[in-house]
Order: structure tokens, then sequence, then C-alpha cells
């Protein structure tokens, strides 16, 4: 009897192991299709941008954005411009240091060290992709109305929305592996993607980008964010990466 239900406790535990890895399996592979899905997005959008395609949509919604008749003018009174900065200032490179620097040292001393150089690598990388890619394609800020924040790099892709996507969507991909709750994982990351967002959006309604580099920098920066997701998943099946917190 005790020896059949050994067998019994042996047969289920390689059962369950089987099922982990195929759902990890076609988790992996539902990553690999959407990082290939966001690169070729962003090729093709890069391509319709250098051939001046994207234009006429580009001003269009830039001007949707502005008082009828007055493009100095942001849609809203001034406290809705003022909200716009706050916003935008959450992308910004200050920002998103700081709160890497200090969620990679709360996971540090939770002693998930190699989840925390994963964060300090996927920030550190995507900013220097972030301004390479500034760099190669060279593309000059909106002219068509005033800057509503100061600007100093160049205008495709959007670094703000790259590296907010980069940062937030990693940030919620660490914290939903430790939430037990599918709601709660789902709240995290929808919370995440809404930051990327808003962060965008602000962008375009204080005219320092065209819509298009702001959709180029989530393509990106969401790229990005999954190649780590996947490199996590990969480190984690070999024990270098923290599944969860520790005891």
């Amino acid at each position: 009897m005790k020896r059949d239900a050994a067998l019994g406790r042996g047969a289920r535990l390689r059962r369950a192991a089987v099922s982990l890895g195929e759902r990890l399996e076609a988790g992996a592979v539902l990553l690999v299709l959407l990082i290939a899905g966001s690169v070729w997005a962003f090729v093709e959008l890069a391509d319709e941008v250098l051939e001046g395609e994207t234009a006429a949509i580009d001003r269009a919604v830039l001007l949707l954005l502005r008082t009828p008749g007055d493009p100095a003018d942001p849609l809203g009174p001034p406290w809705v411009e003022e909200i716009g900065r706050d916003v935008t200032a959450l992308g910004g490179i200050a920002v998103l240091t700081l709160l890497t620097l200090v969620v990679a040292a709360f996971l540090a001393l939770r002693r998930m060290r190699g989840a925390a150089w994963l964060l300090l690598l996927a920030t550190g990388s995507g900013m220097l992709a972030s301004f390479v890619l500034k760099d190669l394609f060279d593309r000059p800020r909106p002219d068509l109305v005033p800057h509503g924040a100061h600007v100093v790099s160049a205008s495709f892709p959007s670094g703000h929305s790259m590296m907010a996507a980069i940062v937030y969507l990693t940030l919620g991909a660490l914290l939903a592996r430790v939430q037990p709750q599918r709601r709660i994982k789902a709240f995290v990351l929808s919370v995440s993607i809404l930051l990327a967002v808003l962060v965008g959006i602000s962008r375009v309604y204080l005219g320092v980008h065209w819509p298009t580099d702001v959709l180029a920098g989530w393509t990106v920066g969401a790229a990005w964010a999954l190649m780590f997701w996947l490199l996590a998943r990969w480190l984690q099946r070999k024990g270098q990466v923290e599944v969860g917190e520790p005891e």
C-alpha cells in the first residue's frame, strides 16, 4: 500500500513538472513572438518616418492637442499643462535612474541580487540604446508648436517613452512574479503599462515630440523589456535569478 501511494505521488509530481515545463515553454514562445512583433513595428515605423510618409498624421495629431487657431496654447487650462510636465517627469532620466537604484537596492537587501542586477542591466543598456538610436536617426524636434519642456537631444525615438516602457514594464514584471493572485498580477502590469502610456502622451501634449516618435519609443521599449523578461525566465530556470522573495 505504501509503495503504491509513493508511486502515485511520484506520477503526480512528474505530471505537474511536465505541465509546468509546457507552460514555461509556451510563455517563452509568446515572449519571442511579442519581441519580434515589436521590432517589426519599429522597423516599419522608422521606414515610414524616414520617407516622410508620417508627416501629415504627425502634424494633425499635434495640432489636435492645441487650441484651435492658436498652436502656442495647449488644450485645457494652465494647470493641465502643469500636470503634463509632472507626468512627463516620470519618464525622465533622473526619476527613472533614482527609481531603478532604489528598487535594485531593495532587491539586494532582500537577497534577490540576481533580480537586482537584471534590473540594472535592463535600464542601463536601454539608456545606451536610446542614445544610439537618437544619434542614428537624428530627427529634428517638432517646430510646429512651442515646446512645453526643455529638450536637448534628437526626436526619434522618444527617449522618455522608451525608457518609461523599459523601466516600468520591467519593474511590473518583477513585482507581478511574486504575487500569488492573478488579479494582483493584472493590476501591477496594468499600472506599469498605464504609466508608460501617460508619459508618451505627455510628450506629444507638451509639443516636444511627434506622435510617431512616441510610438517608436513604446515599441522599442516594449521589445527591450520583453527581451529581459525572456532572459529572466531563462536565468530563473538555471537558478541564477530568484523566482520570488526568499523565506
